[in-house]
Formats: structure tokens, sequence, C-alpha cells
């Protein structure tokens, strides 16, 4: 079986769609986060060290944004923005 057809089968279930669906900010952020690093031609390594941290925390912050068990803070975030020459922009949007 392939991913999309498993994917659509469990998407078809309400509570599964429901619990999707409220991850969707998590992975819209994961999502600009590794275009942002694949653009600038960074590694995890090469982001940690600017960060001032170790290459294994770069990865659980790009895979707890993935599972949704942990929410990193907005300061790590803004670290790993600024270890991209970026800065990060926040905005609500009315339902």
């Amino acid at each position: 079986m392939t991913h999309n057809k498993l994917k659509k089968i469990a998407l078809s279930k309400p509570k599964v769609k429901a619990e999707y669906d409220a991850l969707e900010p998590e992975f819209t952020l994961l999502r600009e986060m590794l275009l942002a690093r694949q653009k600038a031609g960074l590694s995890q390594a090469q982001i940690a060290e600017r960060m001032g941290t170790k290459s294994p925390s770069v990865t659980r912050l790009e895979s707890s944004l993935s599972s949704g068990k942990h929410s990193p803070s907005l300061d790590t975030i803004k670290k790993y923005a600024k270890a991209l020459d970026c800065h990060l922009e926040i905005k609500l949007v009315k339902n």
C-alpha cells in the first residue's frame, strides 16, 4: 500500500482528520523551516553550530514539529531563524 493511499484511508475517518487538521500550523512551520534550511544549503549540524547547540537538538526541534508531541518555544524558533539569517513573522488570521 502506498503512503498516499494509506493517508487517504486514514483521513476518511473524522477523528483522524480532525487531529491531522489540528496539526496544520506545526506542519506549515516545519515546511517553512526545512525549506529555509534547504535554500541556505545548511545541514542540521551547521544550524546547531550557529545556534550554539548540538546537532541532536536541531533534529529534535524539527521532529517535534512533525510529531506534534512538543511545541518548541518562540525563542528557540527565533534562534533557528537567526541561524538561517532569517527573521520570524507571526500573524493571526481570523477564521
